[in-house]
């Protein structure tokens, strides 16, 4: 079956935020990302080459179509297509997972904007066994495409949830959880103890972490580099100050 016109103007218009939460879809690109996702979330269309459908032959959607790589590439939203993409239905919110930083660690988001540094940090809380990442409502869509792609999967795994943040940090503070924030004026990341639940709150790309949340937060941290005092940049990307904050709660947690 051909796409058709109708078709490839639906699957472009999920760059745009307004369509995606409309139709409550997102769109995932490529055979390790549309596998990571099949059966994770409902599918309601799949478009794939006759040799990716041929060793997919379980794969299934409320649509299938078996298109040629011209078809794919005009498409695919990819510099270089991979075999298959799919539409997807956004998960129903969960009641419940505002208690998740009392029972475990969890992350939160503080108006990141790059939707690359935001799928990268799903995909670093998979890795490190983080289930929920709360996001300020100045968040980046985490089901743009970028923000797929980026998560390599992780969304299969981590709950993604959008909250006024500042009120909900609130309530994690009042119920005795701590609550961890990056600052350059922090105590040594290595120094602090560290709690395995509780909130990692990290901040935007250019200002950090807000006025209202930082006044909230139990525990300020700081990523030193080294050696001290030596000349460096002003700040680490906030992608990888999580992954070097979430490795170091991780690695306490070994060691225990």
């Amino acid at each position: 079956m051909a796409l058709s016109k109708a078709k490839l103007k639906y699957i472009h218009s999920l760059e745009l935020k307004k369509i995606r939460k409309a139709e409550g879809t997102f769109l995932a690109e490529g055979p390790k990302l549309v596998g990571d996702l099949l059966g994770r979330f409902p599918c309601t269309f799949l478009a794939a080459t006759a040799e990716w459908l041929q060793t997919h032959q379980h794969a299934t959607a409320d649509e299938v179509a078996c298109i040629s790589t011209d078809e794919l590439t005009r498409a695919s939203l990819l510099r270089t297509p991979k075999q298959v993409l799919a539409v997807f239905r956004q998960p129903q919110e969960e009641k419940g997972c505002e208690d998740a930083p009392a029972r475990s660690l969890c992350l939160a988001l503080d108006d990141v904007q790059d939707p690359g540094n935001l799928g990268t940090i799903v995909r670093l809380a998979d890795w490190f066994g983080i289930e929920h990442l709360f996001c300020s409502h100045g968040t980046a869509d985490v089901y743009s495409p970028k923000a797929i792609q980026a998560t390599m999967g992780g969304i299969a795994r981590v709950r993604v949830h959008y909250v006024d943040l500042p009120a909900f940090v609130r309530k994690i503070k009042d119920k005795g959880c701590p609550v961890y924030g990056t600052f350059l004026d922090g105590k040594p990341l290595y120094e602090v103890p560290l709690a395995q639940r509780g909130l990692i709150v990290m901040g935007n790309e250019g200002k950090g972490i807000g006025a209202e949340t930082e006044a909230l937060v139990t525990d300020k941290l700081h990523i030193p580099s080294y050696p001290p005092l030596r000349e460096t940049s002003e700040s680490l990307n906030v992608a990888i100050a999580t992954a070097v904050v979430c490795a170091e709660f991780r690695r306490r947690a070994l060691g225990q």
